[in-house]
C-alpha cells in the first residue's frame, strides 16, 4: 500500500495546490482577509502531503520494492543504501518528485515569513507559486507516475542505477541545483504579483531581493559541485564541457547574476522596474527551459533524464504558457511604470546596467550555441555541432569585460561621480595590473600566453579594487579595526562575492592556459616524465565492490627523487549492466592536482594510462564557494532585515486597514 500512499498524497497535494492559486488570489481582489491568509495553510498542507510522497518513494527504494516500476528501472538489491537513498532521484520521475519537493518547500518558507509581508502582495505572490505547482503536479501525475506498479508480475531484481550517478556527489548536486533553479520561481512569484496587484514601485524588489539572492547562492553551488563531480566522475580531466544540460543551469545563473544587480539598483534608487521584472520573468523563464531540455529527449546528454516526447510536449506547453501568460500581464502594466529619477553618465547605476547588459549578452550566447544545432536538426537542415571554440571565443571576453567593469563600478558613487574622482582612484590600480599581468605571462610557465596574462591582469584589479574600495570606507576611522568593524555583513558578503569572482578566474586561466596532460601505453615498471614530476606504473591489482569488480592501477609519483604520493585510478565494471566505468586518481593540493586515469588493457600488462598536472583548478570551485558564502552573508545583514521588517509591519498596517474599511463597507465579516 506505500505506493498507493504515495501517489494518493500526490493527488491530496495537486487538489491543494488548485486552491492555492485561486483563493488567495480571489481574496487580494475582494478584500476577504481569511481567503487571502488561507494561502499560507494551503502551502503548508501541500508541502506535507509532497514531503509525504517522497517519503513513500525513498521507503519503495530502501526496501527493494520492485514491484515499483521506476524503483526496479533504477536500483537493485546490490545497490548499498546510501545509492538506494540517491537513487529516488537518479531517473526521470524521482528527480521530478524531488524538484516539486523543492518547490513546495520553497512555497512553505514564503508562507511562513508572509505575514510580514502586505497581506494581498503575500497572498498574491502564495497563488503564483500555487499555480506554478499546478503545472509541475500535472505533470507527475498525468505523464511522469513515480509509484506506476508492475502487477501482476513484478521483477526478481532491479535494474541497478546509472553507475555515473552511483557517487557521494549525486547526494548533494542535484538537490542544490534544484534549490536554485526553484528558489528562483519566489522572485517570478514577487514579480507577478507585484504586475497583478499594480503595485510597481520599488517595494516589491525589497521583498524579492534576499529571496533571489538565497536562490542564486544554491544555485552557485551546485553548479559548482557539478562541476567537480564531473572532473572527478568522468575522467578526461576537465571541468566544463559546454555540455547542452551544463549550460541549461548556466544561462539561469547569469540572467540571475544580472536581476541581483538590478534588484539593487531598483530598491536603492528606484530605477530600471521595468528592466527588473523582465529580468524575473526571464530567469524563471530559462530555469524552466533547463527543464524542458533535460526531460523531452530533444538532446543526448550524460545528464538528461528522459526521452519521451509525450513529456517534452508538455512541458513545452507548460513552458509557452508561463512565458506567454508572464509577458502579456508585463506588456498590458509595464506602461504603468515611470521614473522620473536620473543619473548621469559616470555612475555606479551606469555600471550596473553595463554589468546587466553583458550578462544577458553572455546568456544569449550560450543560448544561441546550445539551442543553434536543435533548430537545424529540427529543420532537416543536416547536423552541426557547436562546441568549445564557440562559446571560448564569444564568452571569454565578456567575461573579461565583466571584471573590468566590476572594478569601475566599485568606485563610483550612486547617482553622479566625475572623471577626476576614477582616475584619481584608478589609474595606480592600472597600472599595477597590467604590470602584474605582464610580468606573470613571462614568468609563469615556459611561454607567453597573452589570453593567461591578461585573465591574471583583470583578477589584480578586481582584487586591488576590492582593497580600494575597502580602504575608502574605513579612512576616516580612529583605526583600521574601528573602521572594518562599522561595515555592514551586506557589504562583506558583496565584496566577498566578487572576490569569489576574481578567485575562480585564477582557476579558469591557470588549469586552461598550463595544464600538462599525456595518454600514453604504459607497462609495469614504466615511468614517464610529465613537468616537474615523474609518474611510475606498479601494475594493477583486482577490487572487490559491492556490486561491481575493478582494476586498480598502482601510480608512484616522485618528484626530485621523493615520492610524492600513489594514486589507485580504477577501471570499474557493474555487475547488473555490466557498464564500464573509469574513477581517477586525484593528488589534491593548492596549487595543484595530480590527476591520472587509467584506459583499457593493451595486452601482456600494458595499459592506456592518462596523465595530467592542472595547476590552481581548486580554484575554481573554492570561487564559487566563495561567491556563495558572499550572497548568504550579505542576507544574514541584521540591519538589512531588521529595515526590512519595519517596512513590511507599516505596509501590512496600512494594508489591514484598507482591507477593514472595505470589509465594513460590504457588510462582510
Amino acid at each position: 500500500m506505500n505506493p498507493e500512499l504515495g501517489l494518493f498524497a500526490l493527488i491530496l497535494a495537486t487538489c491543494l495546490a488548485l486552491l492555492q492559486s485561486v483563493v488567495p488570489l480571489v481574496g487580494s481582489y475582494t478584500g476577504r482577509l481569511r481567503w487571502m491568509s488561507a494561502g499560507r495553510s494551503l502551502a503548508t498542507g501541500q508541502f506535507i502531503f509532497t514531503l509525504l510522497s517522497f517519503s513513500c518513494l525513498v521507503y519503495a527504494f530502501l526496501t527493494d520494492d520492485f514491484s515499483v516500476k521506476y524503483v526496479a528501472s533504477n536500483s537493485n538489491s546490490l545497490l548499498p543504501s546510501i545509492y538506494k537513498f540517491t537513487a529516488t532521484w537518479g531517473g526521470h520521475e524521482g528527480s521530478l518528485l524531488l524538484w516539486i519537493l523543492t518547490l513546495t518547500g520553497w512555497g512553505q518558507v514564503v508562507a511562513l515569513r508572509s505575514d510580514k509581508l502586505p497581506p494581498e502582495l503575500g497572498a498574491r505572490v502564495l497563488s503564483v507559486l500555487g499555480m506554478v505547482s499546478v503545472g509541475f503536479l500535472l505533470f507527475i501525475l498525468v505523464t511522469s507516475n513515480p509509484f506506476e506498479r508492475l502487477l501482476p508480475f513484478p521483477v526478481q531484481d532491479g535494474n541497478d542505477l546509472n553507475p555515473l550517478l552511483q557517487d557521494l556527489g549525486m547526494i548533494i548536486h542535484p538537490p542544490m541545483l534544484y534549490m536554485g533553479y526553484v528558489g528562483f520561481a519566489v522572485a517570478f512569484a514577487f514579480a507577478i504579483a507585484a504586475l497583478m496587484g499594480g503595485q510597481l514601485d520599488s517595494a516589491w524588489s525589497r521583498w524579492a531581493r534576499p529571496w533571489t539572492t538565497v536562490a542564486w547562492c544554491f544555485l552557485t553551488a551546485g553548479i559548482a559541485l557539478g562541476s567537480w563531480w564531473a572532473y572527478y566522475e568522468l575522467g578526461w580531466g576537465g571541468w566544463w564541457f559546454w555540455d547542452p544540460v551544463e549550460n541549461a543551469s548556466l544561462m539561469p545563473w547569469l540572467s540571475g547574476t544580472a536581476l541581483i544587480h538590478s534588484l539593487a539598483v531598483t530598491e536603492k534608487r528606484g530605477l530600471f522596474k521595468s528592466w527588473t521584472l523582465l529580468l524575473a520573468i526571464a530567469t524563471f523563464s530559462l530555469s524552466l527551459f533547463g527543464t524542458f531540455l533535460v526531460r523531452s529527449g530533444v538532446l543526448t546528454s550524460v545528464h538528461a533524464f528522459a526521452s519521451d516526447p509525450e513529456r517534452g510536449l508538455f512541458i513545452l506547453a507548460y513552458l509557452v504558457l508561463v512565458v506567454g501568460a508572464s509577458l502579456t500581464l508585463f506588456a498590458f502594466k509595464a506602461p504603468e511604470i515611470r521614473s522620473k529619477i536620473t543619473f548621469s553618465l559616470l555612475s555606479r547605476e551606469t555600471l550596473i546596467l553595463v554589468n546587466n547588459v553583458l550578462l544577458v549578452t553572455s546568456c544569449a550566447t550560450v543560448l544561441l550555441g546550445t539551442m543553434f544545432p536543435l533548430l537545424v536538426d529540427a529543420l532537416d537542415l543536416g547536423m552541426i555541432s557547436v562546441g568549445p571554440p564557440y562559446f571560448n571565443t564569444l564568452f571569454v571576453p565578456m567575461a573579461m569585460m565583466l571584471a573590468f567593469a566590476l572594478g569601475i563600478g566599485m568606485m563610483l558613487n550612486w547617482k553622479k561621480g566625475t572623471v577626476s574622482w576614477l582616475v584619481q582612484q584608478l589609474r595606480w590600480i592600472f597600472l599595477a595590473s597590467v604590470i602584474g599581468g605582464v610580468a606573470f605571462g613571462f614568468m609563469y610557465g615556459d611561454k607567453f600566453v597573452i589570453s593567461e596574462a591578461l585573465a591574471i591582469g583583470l583578477v589584480i584589479w578586481v582584487v586591488l579594487a576590492i582593497l580600494k574600495d575597502m580602504y575608502n570606507k574605513t579612512r576616516n576611522a580612529s583605526n583600521l579595526f574601528a573602521g572594518l568593524k562599522k561595515l555592514k555583513p551586506s557589504y562583506y558578503g558583496m565584496q566577498l562575492a566578487h572576490f569569489g569572482i576574481a578567485v575562480t578566474f585564477v582557476g579558469a586561466a591557470m588549469s586552461t592556459g598550463y595544464s600538462l596532460q599525456k595518454d600514453i601505453r604504459m607497462n609495469p615498471g614504466d615511468t614517464v616524465e610529465l613537468g616537474e614530476y615523474a609518474f611510475r606504473f606498479d601494475g594493477v591489482k583486482e577490487i572487490q565492490g559491492a556490486n561491481y569488480m575493478a582494476n586498480a592501477g598502482i601510480i608512484s609519483i616522485f618528484k626530485d627523487q621523493k615520492k610524492v604520493t600513489v594514486l589507485y585510478p580504477e577501471k570499474r565494471v557493474y555487475k547488473v549492466k555490466g557498464m564500464p566505468m573509469t574513477e581517477a586518481g586525484i593528488d589534491g593540493g593548492f596549487t595543484r592536482d595530480l590527476y591520472v586515469a587509467l584506459g583499457e588493457p593493451l595486452g601482456e600488462g600494458s595499459w592506456a594510462v592518462r596523465l595530467h598536472i592542472k595547476p590552481f583548478v581548486r580554484f575554481l570551485w573554492l570561487g564559487a564557494m566563495f561567491m556563495a558564502l558572499g550572497g548568504l552573508l550579505a542576507v544574514s545583514d541584521k540591519r538589512y532585515r531588521v529595515r526590512l521588517k519595519k517596512k513590511a509591519g507599516i505596509r501590512s498596517k496600512t494594508a489591514k486597514g484598507k482591507i477593514a474599511g472595505k470589509a465594513v463597507a460590504g457588510g462582510r465579516a
